[in-house]
């Protein structure tokens, strides 16, 4: 694995590295098999992160993605949905 997998888009308005997408340098998708999701996510009132909306993944703790090659995302991109925080990129295998 030469790259690591992009954030293509965040829904997630509450969490606080959402400026008009993700500008956490890194996120882990965690949760479990039922429900994955950015682990990452955490509802402030203040924003951080970088300056721009480049997030990337930088572990997946969803061992039964298709996605997942030892514990990296492998997808070319992936999209957290609103509320939950969602992985909406996940596949089981």
């Amino acid at each position: 694995m030469s790259t690591v997998t992009a954030i293509k888009s965040c829904a997630t308005t509450a969490c606080a590295y959402n400026r008009g997408g993700c500008t956490a340098f890194a996120i882990t998708v965690g949760g479990d098999a039922a429900a994955p999701a950015c682990s990452t996510f955490i509802s402030l009132d203040a924003r951080g992160g970088l300056p721009v909306a480049e997030g990337h993944v930088g572990a997946c703790q969803r061992l039964e993605c298709v996605h997942n090659t030892d514990l990296m995302c492998t997808a070319d991109a992936i999209a957290i949905g609103a509320d939950t925080a969602a992985c909406l990129s996940y596949e089981a295998r």
